[in-house]
């Protein structure tokens, strides 16, 4: 089984560290100063205060690094369109593509029911290139839930958290999701395979679509951000409204609001990733995680008046800083 993990940052490189010393022959694709020490001196994993160092196949050129039978994707949703085309250098007849990232996938109205099915969602690929190149036939849904952070190129710090949750688009136990899914298993990560995982996707989103921007508003930990109480309002009306876009399509809520706000406080002094994001000056994934519910919203015909604030307020404050 070849693997390539698209995106060693902080989640793939946590998941090709656990990968690699499980036995598997993965490849990372990397870039810059973290490429560049993980070259040098390997990759290293903190985790429970244990360092775990591997010695791990990796280039910034995926063309070199051949067909591969699993894919994850594990780069921010913005980043993917301009390296699709190299993506499929990798791609043989069967090769599966795992999209392990944070919120609306580009392939999410694939095959589903309704009026809406097969719809592209603008926002995420506005020209279709992943649908074309990448194909939604190809996809593995996946929920990533590790709480993980660069800490210096080539050195991941593992804060929390091991689950990675698998869904075919259509819900079925097909033998590849099987197969990717034991592979995780063995190198001690959580892989269980979902019926719709499109639940899963909103319950994770919902949750993303309110803390990570209020982080960057705030720039405050997850902790901290929560203890307020004038924040722990705006986050539950936010986090209301996306539930009424999900009775719309028909994605039950698996857990009260309340309790999705009361898991996040626990997770204590951790920076989101937007949050990460915002302090290195980097691009924000706000397409994924709340342009593209509001897409979606609008489809619908239903109002996001709190979502839209909290999209206005970070973005104003980005240009500003810009």
């Amino acid at each position: 089984m070849k693997i390539c993990i698209v995106g060693a940052g902080a989640t793939g490189g946590y998941l090709g560290v656990k990968l690699i010393n499980a036995g598997f022959d993965v490849s990372l694709v990397a870039r810059g100063a973290h490429l560049t020490a993980m070259k040098k001196k390997g990759l290293t994993l903190i985790e429970n205060d244990k360092e775990i160092t591997c010695s791990p196949k990796c280039s910034d050129s995926m063309k070199e690094l051949g067909k591969m039978d699993f894919i994850f994707i594990t780069l921010k949703a913005y980043s993917i369109n301009g390296l699709v085309e190299e993506i499929s250098t990798m791609f043989d007849e069967n090769t599966s593509v795992i999209s392990a990232y944070n919120g609306i996938p580009w392939w999410y109205f694939f095959g589903a029911e309704g009026q809406f099915k097969n719809y592209r969602i603008k926002c995420i690929d506005p020209e279709n290139i992943q649908w074309n190149v990448i194909t939604p036939e190809r996809i593995i849904g996946c929920v990533v839930y590790p709480a993980t952070e660069i800490i210096e190129p080539g050195v991941i710090k593992h804060i929390e958290g091991n689950r990675f949750s698998l869904g075919e688009p259509n819900g079925a136990q097909t033998e590849r999701i099987s197969r990717i899914s034991k592979a995780m298993a063995r190198a001690d990560l959580k892989a269980p395979v979902r019926k719709n995982i499109r639940q899963e996707i909103w319950m994770k989103l919902i949750g993303n679509l309110a803390f990570n921007p209020l982080s960057v508003i705030t720039e405050e930990t997850l902790d901290v951000l929560l203890l307020n109480e004038e924040n722990k309002k705006t986050a539950y009306e936010a986090m209301k409204e996306a539930t009424s876009i999900m009775d719309k399509l028909n994605v039950p809520m698996s857990i009260s609001i309340d309790q999705r706000i009361e898991g996040a406080a626990k997770v204590g002094s951790h920076k989101t990733s937007m949050l990460q994001d915002y302090e290195r000056g980097k691009e924000l994934e706000l397409d994924a995680l709340v342009v593209a519910v509001k897409e979606i919203a609008d489809l619908l015909g239903i109002k996001t008046p709190t979502i839209d604030r909290i999209l206005h307020t970070v973005t104003e404050k980005i240009s500003k800083n810009n």
